[in-house]
């Protein structure tokens, strides 16, 4: 029988799953530590809530998330969880009945994009939702973790703990490059024992993120003499360049018949001084994304050339002084793919028909890149309940619905912790 929960709101399965792995999942649900784990997660709402609000009242910057580490760590510590944070600043903690042989990871980022300037700026409304900087990208992530360690410390026997990792981990956002979990998955004294990673991105249920897609990162600077705008007129203009060059980029690359789905965002752009004088430099900060790695590199080589052409016709067009340019690559997240007869995606599949949650397979760029391109099994799912303005001072997280995706997330890790060969 299933756990003690409301199954009567639960959706209709989407995902097709064999009724043999179902029927998996329900044995897995109806055992009596499982049931009570599945509905403690509504039990100890308000307590969820709590800790959601004050980890993202601690501000996260990427680069910048050692205070918000620190508490994490304390906090999984007070449950009992032992709690460290490594060379890369990742909190990493484990049971204390860890034991040897391979790890099931649950991962979830501690940065964001924006911080708030005071505690006050991310506050709880009446109605119980959640508004300001990172509350939903990635404060959901880091309540479930929170959840399932608490969980854990209070129905020890729902599945086997001592084989699961939960990580907070640094550096996902902008220009972190994934090193958090690079660290983790390459060089960390964990690294060779990761035999599933399950990363926990945002609130939406309504996505598994089983391929990652490609990123490239530059920072083009185009360089000058300078000079007066009246008495120097005509000088070459590494600002006049650098606009000529996005134009003509944005205007090939949207003629061009696309051979992969493919994006590209020029995000900053600065230069100059003062409006009458000639820039001496001119700075562009560009992110390139395709979900093929031959489509990626045709445009990363693309943006080089039109920003050559672009100076060299500035140049043959100035009166007087040249425009050079420099493009330096600040990042590149790696490509890969789950197999589609992957038992990880077998059974995020299986537990999504049994909960009724209908999901769909999406290409994202998230921390599970760096898993897949190595050939790990991993995937990024959605933590539960809802959200939205990510990425904006206007963010808000609503935490209704937020037991299925931890409750979606508990029998996900205990099917994985079950597959592992036993140490």
């Amino acid at each position: 029988m299933p756990g003690p929960f409301d199954l009567a709101s639960r959706r209709k399965p989407a995902s097709p799953a064999p009724a043999e792995d179902v029927a998996r999942v329900e044995e897995l649900a109806s055992r009596e530590a499982m049931a009570e784990l599945l509905g403690w997660f509504a039990r100890r709402r308000q307590w969820i809530d709590e800790q959601h609000l004050m980890l993202c009242r601690i501000p996260a910057p990427t680069f910048q998330e050692g205070p918000r580490a620190e508490a994490m760590a304390a906090l999984l510590a007070s449950l009992g969880w032992i709690a460290k944070i490594d060379r890369a600043g990742n909190v990493v903690a484990q049971w204390p009945s860890a034991k040897p042989g391979p790890l099931v990871a649950l991962t979830a980022h501690l940065d964001t994009v924006l911080a708030p300037r005071r505690p006050e700026d991310v506050r709880m409304e009446s109605s119980g939702m959640l508004l300001g900087p990172g509350v939903s990208d990635n404060g959901a992530g880091l309540a479930a973790l929170a959840a399932l360690a608490r969980a854990a410390a209070e129905i020890p026997l729902a599945f086997p703990f001592g084989q699961l990792l939960l990580v907070a981990n640094v550096c996902e956002e902008g220009e972190g490059n994934l090193s958090g979990m690079r660290y983790l998955c390459q060089q960390s004294p964990f690294a060779g024992r990761l035999g599933t990673l399950i990363v926990l991105d945002g609130p939406d249920v309504g996505h598994v993120t089983a391929q990652a897609l490609a990123c490239r990162r530059f920072e083009v600077q185009l360089s000058g003499p300078g000079g007066h705008s009246w008495s120097d007129r005509g000088m070459a203009n590494p600002v006049h360049a650098l606009a000529r060059a996005i134009a003509w980029f944005c205007q090939e690359r949207s003629a061009a018949p696309p051979e992969a789905a493919s994006a590209w965002n020029f995000g900053v752009i600065d230069g100059g001084a003062t409006v009458n004088a000639i820039p001496s430099s001119a700075r562009v900060k560009v992110d390139l994304r395709s979900q093929s790695a031959a489509a990626l590199e045709e445009m990363a080589a693309a943006l080089a050339a039109v920003f050559e052409r672009s100076a060299k016709l500035e140049n043959e067009q100035a009166r007087a002084g040249r425009v050079s340019v420099r493009i330096r690559e600040t990042g590149s997240r790696p490509g890969g793919e789950l197999p589609q007869d992957s038992p990880l995606l077998a059974a995020v599949r299986s537990v999504d028909a049994y909960l009724g949650i209908r999901a769909e397979l999406d290409c994202a760029s998230t921390d599970a890149n760096v898993p897949l391109s190595m050939g790990m099994p991993a995937l990024s799912i959605g933590a539960g309940g809802a959200g939205g303005g990510a990425h904006t001072p206007n963010e808000w997280y609503s935490p209704e619905g937020r037991e299925l995706g931890l409750r979606r997330i508990a029998l996900l890790s205990a099917l994985a912790l079950e597959s592992l060969p036993r140490p």
